[in-house]
């Protein structure tokens, strides 16, 4: 418990003190996030910085290595793992910024990109046998699914990933639905005994600093630098151990953004009609009329219901 505390506190302290130091650079940089046209609640936010991700994810990168050593491959891989999401995330806002519009990476850039890097982490789950899934709800229950964990893993990297991006569209909103995940997901794999639980803290503390910076109204963005990144944390602390069913119930927000998304550009090609106002469905439940704070919380509040849920039956 001591490790964890030191964890959320020296990740805290870190990220806080980065944030400082980078946001200044960045306003003097004009680093600035450029919003689409057609977001017009959004349109006094243009030019607000971006790429506040460099600041959190190298304070969990750093903390992380510091508090737990390079003794755990589990670790490791999910620290450089976050590390090569912050590449991809960062050559995103760069672009978009370098061009002045609010197009970076091509999609199918990102995706090359997302696959490999997943491929790396499937790839370690079979070597090293970790091809088994715990059901959620299952008091312990788990199954093997051998060779399959390859394909899963990867779909499970580009769908958590692209979700966790997707949801990252109001001040505090990824970063407060991130941080009640990775809270509870400690709490989680300290109960099974899991190294990986001190890296989820030590990531709630980092962000949370960054939440500081980030409630409405947004002071700096965490830009595609730093949701991408928290997919991919997201994704290694799930996967290897070995409770990659937990994100669609723990994640449920998550999954939420990402449907709506899907279901609204199915719909709107077959019909020329929407389902939502806008999508992701945050921006619909702002256009009807509810705050970012309200909408904010409610992403944290409804992921950390669950997440007690989910606890009862660990």
């Amino acid at each position: 418990m001591k490790t964890f505390l030191i964890g959320i506190i020296a990740a805290f302290c870190a990220s806080a003190l980065l944030l400082m130091i980078i946001l200044p650079l960045l306003r003097r940089l004009k680093a600035g996030q450029y919003i689409l046209g057609y977001v017009k609640e959004h349109k006094s936010k243009s030019g607000t910085p971006t790429m506040g991700g460099l600041a959190f994810i190298t304070a969990i990168i750093v903390v992380g290595l510091c508090l737990l050593g390079v003794r755990d491959s589990k670790v490791n891989l999910t620290l450089a793992i976050t590390g090569g999401f912050t590449v991809v995330g960062f050559l995103d806002d760069f672009l978009k910024i370098y061009r002045k519009e609010n197009e970076g990476l091509k999609p199918y850039q990102k995706i090359i990109f997302q696959v490999l890097i997943a491929a790396i982490a499937a790839a370690y789950c079979y070597v090293n046998g970790l091809t088994y899934l715990k059901i959620p709800f299952g008091s312990g229950a788990q199954f093997n699914i051998s060779w399959g964990i390859i394909p899963l893993v990867i779909l499970i990297f580009i769908a958590t990933v692209n979700c966790v991006n997707l949801t990252d569209g109001l001040d505090g909103l990824a970063g407060g639905t991130s941080s009640a995940y990775l809270f509870i997901f400690g709490i989680m794999l300290y109960i099974q005994g899991s190294n990986l639980a001190a890296l989820c803290f030590v990531a709630v503390g980092a962000v949370a600093a960054f939440l500081v910076f980030n409630v409405n109204k947004a002071s700096i963005f965490m830009g595609d630098t730093g949701s991408l990144a928290l997919g991919g944390l997201i994704s290694c602390v799930s996967v290897f151990s070995s409770n990659s069913l937990y994100i669609p119930v723990l994640g449920i927000m998550f999954v939420i953004s990402g449907i709506s998304v899907i279901v609204q550009v199915i719909y709107y090609k077959r019909t020329r009609r929407r389902v939502f106002l806008m999508a992701p469905i945050h921006h619909h439940f702002q256009m009807k009329g509810y705050t970012e704070c309200k909408i904010t919380y409610s992403y944290a509040v409804i992921t950390a219901f669950v997440g007690i849920l989910c606890l009862l039956f660990v």
